[in-house]
């Protein structure tokens, strides 16, 4: 998949690169990286392209982190996917623009797709033993889920902004939104939450 964010020098995202290295100093980036209740998403408007980068913890998602093994965890992760996999709806984006999905692609230890060990980011997916009251270590899974997509909008000038209230209505469990955000009139850097759910292009 031809990612547009592959080729925009990421010098132009000082907030993100600000953001990533503040993580690494903290405990095993645990700034952005992996809190609960927040998201990250990059956007993207190029001509006629329309990309969008949505990662988040499991846990704002599918209300857990561990593999899905039961019935019932088993039915969320799938609901979830199923809400994934209609951006159209969840991004509420206007049907003036005409934007059709061209490509998208899902990771998450929970869909059981994440690369090997070696070629993944230590921020998508790290554990963590933690302590419990009972004094002994307990293992914590940190699963993050990743939604790409990929959209070719016939009218790009209808796309004036990005309405993120879907998303907060669809996931409840997500507070916030840390937002990246890319067009021809500039880049910024914003947070959404579900009273300000609109970002303007």
């Amino acid at each position: 998949m031809r990612r547009l964010f592959l080729a925009l020098p990421f010098a132009l995202l000082p907030l993100a690169i600000a953001q990533t290295a503040e993580a690494h100093e903290h405990e095993h980036g645990s700034l952005g990286a992996h809190e609960h209740g927040v998201g990250r998403l990059n956007a993207v408007l190029d001509g006629q392209t329309l990309e969008l980068a949505l990662e988040s913890p499991a846990m704002n998602l599918v209300g857990f982190e561990h593999a899905a093994s039961t019935d019932e965890d088993k039915a969320k992760v799938s609901a979830a996917r199923t809400q994934l996999e209609k951006p159209l709806e969840l991004f509420s984006l206007p049907k003036a623009a005409g934007c059709v999905l061209a490509q998208q692609e899902f990771k998450s230890p929970l869909f059981g797709n994440m690369p090997d060990a070696d070629d993944h980011d230590e921020d998508e997916d790290h554990d963590e033993d933690v302590k419990g009251a009972d004094g002994h270590e307990h293992h914590h899974e940190h699963s993050e889920i990743s939604a790409h997509y990929q959209f070719t909008c016939a009218t790009p000038a209808a796309l004036k902004s990005l309405d993120l209230t879907q998303v907060f209505k669809t996931f409840p469990a997500t507070q916030k939104i840390q937002v990246q955000l890319i067009s021809p009139s500039g880049q910024q850097g914003a947070e959404a939450t579900a009273t300000a759910a609109t970002l303007k292009f």
